[in-house]
């Protein structure tokens, strides 16, 4: 009986001593993965994420004199170890978690339910469940800038573009190749919707996780004959995708990636097989924008970054890493507007997240103009509607290949609201804005 009364007074002191190591601070929870067949993604991103707060910290002291605090948990890019991970996390800090992102679009299904219990938001940029972007449905979910199906409508028209007009794609053939999951899926369809509206015949290829093994899939994809490929993929699938693409024949400049097939771990590998190689982006190509000189002269400079200035420059996912701090930190200040100056909770945040208005003024005044598009998020819309921008590899470097290109939200939006609608009715949930 001793035993365990000491026992449960040790337990508390330590889980006194955690909480109050991040009194005083907002308290940011970092869900990476390092590890495993993914990590050569995923490890980048977690540098850029990092860095961007500590330069946040450097050059700001933190959001509205109040520090950012921060905890990284390995999962490993599996779903019951990001809930873990998160259990860990939630609670974490004076006024608790702020805002997760798993970076991960089976994670994201798997928290869902728990969301509304703890008052936690989630950003899912570029990811996770569509129908999330109805936030009359999901109101702690934000699909921000631009989902899957807002993304899918963009590459087609990006494909039409190169063919010379939206008239030309009926009659193409396009093939699907896909990763075997919930991510590789969710396109499905809006793709869909998109061959029957242009007229052209569709046709879809699985990739079993992790990817390596892929000749079965291209022999048949080369069968197939497609005029184009839409490549989903992630980690090492994308790069084995692009070198069995040339042994099945097919030129790298009749493929299109989607973001998560966009970085220079998907291109270097394959060598010359990925030149001509295009890719959706979120983001504009370069380190020139003020956001990357502030984390040089702030963090690089002061001997405190996460990982190599090389990778600055030369990897697409520490950009996106950078702009997951982006959004985090945008995300507090815009809480702390309404709610003042102190740490903030993931209730609070969940309001700065749905008042995000990214206009130019203030894209410049957060040193990323030019870097991304403008959007506003509204208590309906939690995506935003952003553009795309197109980047193409030419042996060294990506390089612009489009304009910012719109997304079609007149196909988007009704097959969102359908679906989450459905959603509410199954689940016995209540559509409206707070």
């Amino acid at each position: 009986m001793v035993y365990r009364k000491i026992s449960t007074l040790i337990s508390f002191f330590v889980l006194f001593l955690v909480s109050a190591s991040f009194a005083g601070e907002h308290f940011v929870p970092i869900t990476s993965y390092r590890t495993g067949p993914y990590g050569v993604n995923g490890a980048p991103a977690a540098n850029g994420f990092v860095d961007y707060l500590k330069m946040v910290n450097a050059r700001d002291g933190g959001v509205g004199g109040i520090k950012l605090a921060w905890e990284e948990c390995e999962t490993a890019y599996k779903p019951d170890r990001f809930i873990e991970c998160y259990e860990r996390l939630k609670n974490k800090g004076e006024a608790g978690a702020t805002v997760f992102q798993p970076l991960s679009t089976g994670s994201t299904y798997a928290v869902l339910d728990r969301l509304a219990v703890d008052k936690i938001p989630l950003i899912t940029m570029g990811y996770g469940r569509t129908d999330a972007s109805d936030g009359r449905v999901f109101p702690w979910v934000f699909p921000l800038m631009v989902n899957y199906w807002s993304l899918s409508t963009a590459k087609i028209k990006y494909i039409a573009e190169l063919e010379g007009g939206l008239d030309k794609l009926k009659g193409l053939k396009i093939a699907n190749v896909y990763h075997d999951s919930a991510y590789g899926k969710e396109t499905g369809p809006i793709l869909a919707k998109q061959a029957e509206l242009y007229g052209f015949d569709l046709k879809g290829f699985p990739v079993a996780h992790p990817g390596i093994d892929q000749k079965a899939t291209w022999l048949n994809v080369r069968r197939y004959k497609p005029d184009y490929v839409v490549l989903r993929g992630w980690g090492v699938m994308s790069q084995t995708s692009i070198k069995e693409a040339m042994r099945a024949r097919i030129d790298a400049s009749k493929m299109v990636g989607v973001v998560w097939s966009c970085s220079e771990q998907d291109t270097i590998p394959p060598g010359k097989a990925a030149i001509g190689y295009s890719c959706a982006s979120m983001i504009n190509p370069g380190t020139h924008y003020k956001v990357f000189q502030d984390i040089i002269k702030y963090v690089h400079d002061e001997g405190n970054a996460t990982g190599p200035l090389e990778e600055m420059a030369n990897q697409q996912m520490y950009r996106v890493g950078v702009l997951m701090g982006v959004m985090t930190v945008e995300s507090i200040a815009k809480a702390t507007e309404k709610f003042g100056d102190k740490p903030m909770s993931g209730e609070q945040v969940r309001w700065g997240i749905e008042n995000l208005d990214l206009t130019d003024e203030r894209l410049e005044k957060m040193g990323i103009k030019g870097f991304i598009p403008n959007f506003k998020v509204t208590c309906a819309d939690h995506e935003g509607g952003a553009p795309v921008k197109f980047q193409r590899w030419n042996g060294t470097a990506f390089e612009p290949a489009s304009d910012w290109i719109s997304t079609d939200q007149s196909m988007v939006r009704p097959m969102i609201e359908a679906s989450a609608n459905k959603y509410a009715e199954e689940k016995g949930l209540s559509t409206a804005c707070n």
